[in-house]
């Protein structure tokens, strides 16, 4: 209250203002919900502005891990903090995944580096050393043409090589194009047979042809034909004079199956699940007298691939083997 003295017409007053004073706790639910959204939004920004810095750690192992591996190094593997879970194991998990698969193409590329490198050596070196040897000038003409057989058959080695790889990365990297077509696959492994007849009828071997008539496949009739060629190759060369070899072709419910088995050498249970990898040699002494390569029967199952179908082997030491390729037909291949 505040009072002031007034003149008015001579007689002297008194004025007194006079004002209420608000209430303390007027408006206080409106003040304390505004402070508590403000320490709310506080929490909030230190949360989000803090999160990063309490998962450095965890960062720094993921960016270590990348690093090693961009220099070839495929041996890391992640282990997370306690702390860090969820999305952040998942990650972890992916990265030591892609660590192992980057670990075992590069011993697959190791490896096929090394063979290469040893099929091609072992003919170069006979090549090389018979030259030498035909320079001399004291040689019989006997053994002069038979040292220029044998630098023809290595270079003829060398020249398969070289094909059966370029064919082999070809199909790897889907390259060839498929001609799809219908064609009659009795009438091809007959054409097939015959065509081998020099070399079955040179070892005197029995061939046992089972087919059944008018086997209709559509398929690449060029590569299927690389199929049985090679396959065949490898029973002849594998089975001693006076063997036999049976080929079988049926029509199945789902397409085609050709089963092609000799009573030659057989493959050891060991060695069985591993000779449709490339330049895989069962007896590797025997394979280089007879010019294998190793890679006839990786081809043999890409181009089986190709075609949707699948391609196994059984085999026992002294009894034989038996490749059977099965192929779908064009509803299978679809589905």
């Amino acid at each position: 209250m505040v009072g002031m003295p007034v003149d008015i017409g001579g007689q002297r007053y008194a004025l007194f203002a006079e004002r209420n004073v608000p209430s303390l706790y007027n408006g206080f639910w409106q003040q304390l919900f505004t402070v508590f959204l403000g320490f709310l939004l506080l929490f909030i920004l230190l949360f989000l502005i803090g999160r990063p810095w309490r998962h450095r750690e965890g960062f720094n192992i993921y960016i270590s891990a990348i690093r090693r591996m961009s220099k070839g190094d495929f041996s890391v593997s992640i282990q997370l903090p306690k702390q860090m879970r969820g999305e952040f194991s998942e990650l972890a998990h992916s990265i030591n995944d892609m660590a192992a698969e980057l670990s075992q193409m590069e011993q697959m590329r190791q490896t096929f580096i090394s063979n290469v490198s040893h099929e091609i050596q072992s003919p170069l070196t006979s090549i090389r050393g018979f030259a030498r040897v035909l320079q001399q000038s004291k040689l019989e003409e006997e053994q002069r043409q038979h040292y220029a057989s044998i630098i023809e058959t290595e270079s003829v080695r060398l020249s398969r090589l070289s094909d059966n790889l370029l064919k082999l990365t070809t199909l790897e990297a889907d390259q060839q194009p498929m001609r799809m077509k219908p064609f009659r696959l009795d009438q091809q492994l007959r054409s097939t047979i015959l065509a081998c007849e020099p070399q079955w009828t040179e070892k005197d071997l029995l061939m046992d042809v089972n087919l059944d008539e008018e086997v209709t496949y559509s398929g690449d009739e060029e590569l299927l034909s690389q199929v049985w060629t090679n396959v065949l190759a490898n029973s002849m060369k594998f089975t001693p004079e006076g063997g036999s070899i049976s080929v079988e072709v049926k029509r199945t419910s789902g397409g085609a199956s050709v089963c092609i088995s000799d009573n030659g050498l057989g493959i050891s249970e060991e060695d069985l699940p591993h000779i449709f990898e490339r330049f895989f040699k069962a007896d590797k002494a025997r394979s280089r007298m007879a010019g294998g390569s190793g890679l006839g029967l990786s081809i043999v199952k890409r181009i089986v691939e190709m075609h949707g179908g699948t391609v196994a082997a059984s085999s026992k030491p002294g009894s034989g083997t038996t490749i059977t390729v099965l192929l779908p037909d064009a509803a299978a291949k679809q589905q």
